[in-house]
């Protein structure tokens, strides 16, 4: 068949043109990949304050609009008891009345709830394996309440249940002497004897507060993995461990890594009871947990559920009954026991075993007897007040470092998604013009 005079050239010099024209675009594309990356970088809030304030403020709105009007859309009667409850709450706060003691009371109670589930979700999120603020406020609130017991031989010595360690203030019961609270109630020969069963419900409620705030911080990743999964993204996580594989890190980041790689590719076993296992100890991994339940499709209550009762009950009481144990006079008998029997199996320490006994129970009276009112000295004063004044300022600055990042990470989500509006215009008007 005779084709037509210059048809032939005609085609390819049309592909020809096309060619040039589609690695522009290729590489326009890829250079606003690069310019949007670059922005992402620098919008944080030291290096651009204004607009990082600027695109988090615009973040907080469009959730509370996207908020408002799902409510409104879907359960719009709950947003009406919340607003009626808002300014009920309001009006029984800022007016004066005989219910203003019950006010305080409430308020005493709430404050005390907040502090501790705060300070349960700042342990998950400062290190993962719920022994930051066990280690700063709970475990020495919980050890400080068993020795005060022990010494005055009662558990009665809250003036309420909301008695306890917060941010600034300390309990009351801990500057009172033991004669203020009354004889003691359990009492022996030997000195105070509280059953671990008597001093655990008197500190049982802060503990599983604080584990009910670590199972919240828990929530973080696991929402994040959950909505790249929708999105059909990968987790930066998960591509920051695969890429790590090949760096040469030192032995124990090595160990790390191949431990959470070996977690990651048993993904497959992520059920309720391998939640709960892994949610009732210490685990630093636990937030690599949270993060495959959310990438691979596990419920969101069977996933809660079971971390809150791994976190506020089992592992709240273990660490809440070891605390106990070792400041009560019951282990330190067993301690004293399982000494003397050992060593009466050495040779030549049968004769110094009376000896070491007796110095035993002198340093275990001197340890436990109640210190005595002394009148207070301005040195002591001086050094207390220049001590919580540093270490408040220490917390006070983990708790902004918090709050910066938390600015920072949604000033740049926001960025992102502007920008990813940007990019689908872009090659949407990209590919009209190819194919005109």
């Amino acid at each position: 068949m005779n084709r037509p005079m210059g048809s032939e050239p005609e085609v390819n010099a049309s592909q020809s043109s096309s060619l040039p024209a589609s690695l522009d675009l290729d590489m326009s594309i890829h250079g606003l990949h690069a310019k949007h990356q670059q922005e992402l970088e620098n919008l944080t809030l030291t290096s651009q304050p204004l607009k990082t304030l600027k695109f988090f403020i615009l973040a907080i709105i469009q959730y509370l609009m996207r908020s408002a009007l799902y409510l409104l859309s879907h359960r719009g009667w709950l947003m009406i008891l919340c607003i009626v409850g808002v300014l009920l709450g309001t009006l029984l706060f800022t007016t004066d009345g005989p219910h203003g003691k019950h006010v305080e009371e409430l308020r005493q109670y709430i404050q005390f709830g907040l502090w501790w589930v705060a300070l349960g979700v700042a342990s998950s999120i400062g290190l993962g394996s719920g022994l930051h603020t066990f280690v700063l406020y709970l475990g020495p609130h919980i050890a400080l309440f068993t020795i005060k017991a022990v010494q005055c031989g009662r558990v009665d010595i809250k003036s309420a249940p909301y008695d306890t360690i917060q941010l600034k203030r300390g309990p009351s019961w801990l500057s009172k002497d033991c004669s203020e609270f009354g004889p003691p109630l359990f009492s022996t020969l030997d000195g105070s004897r509280v059953p671990l069963t008597s001093i655990l419900p008197q500190v049982q409620l802060e503990a599983v507060l604080w584990g009910i705030g670590t199972a919240l911080g828990e929530l973080p990743p696991y929402f994040i993995a959950r909505a790249a999964r929708m999105s059909g993204s990968k987790l930066d996580a998960i591509e920051e461990l695969d890429a790590s594989s090949a760096e040469d890190n030192g032995v124990i980041a090595t160990r790390l890594i191949q431990l959470k790689r070996w977690f990651l590719s048993h993904s497959q076993y992520m059920n309720f009871l391998t939640i709960l296992a892994l949610a009732s100890v210490p685990n630093p991994l636990f937030d690599l947990a949270g993060i495959m339940c959310g990438q691979f499709g596990i419920p969101f209550w069977k996933f809660f559920v079971a971390t809150a009762i791994g976190k506020a009950i089992i592992k709240t009481h273990i660490q809440t009954v070891f605390i106990i144990s070792v400041c009560n006079n019951q282990l330190l008998d067993w301690m004293e026991n399982e000494l003397i029997w050992v060593l009466s199996f050495i040779p030549g320490f049968a004769s110094v075993l009376p000896n070491l006994t007796s110095k035993l129970h002198a340093m275990r009276a001197k340890y436990m007897a109640p210190t005595a009112p002394k009148p207070p000295k301005t040195e002591v004063k001086k050094w207390s007040f220049s001590f919580m004044t540093i270490w408040n300022a220490i917390v006070w600055i983990m708790i902004l470092n918090f709050f910066v990042t938390i600015i920072t990470s949604t000033a740049q989500r926001y960025l992102k998604k502007q920008q990813e509006k940007e990019l689908a215009t872009k090659q949407s008007i990209n590919s009209d013009n190819l194919s005109q």
